[in-house]
């Protein structure tokens, strides 16, 4: 039987914490609403706008 060793050999995936943290964020806002969140409600939780007004790199 294999064990993961104890210690700092775990690996972040940035971009897949992005994402959890997202979907977390619209599940609240989807949670709170009292209707269904228009497709601008949700552009505004996931931060679309902001991704897309900001300068390009």
């Amino acid at each position: 039987m294999r064990v993961a060793p104890v210690g700092g050999t775990a690996v972040q995936d940035h971009v897949a914490l992005a994402e959890i943290e997202l979907c977390g964020d619209l599940i609240i806002a989807a949670s709170a609403a009292e209707e269904r969140l228009s497709l601008e409600s949700i552009d505004e939780v996931l931060r679309v706008a902001e991704e897309r007004d900001a300068p390009a790199k």
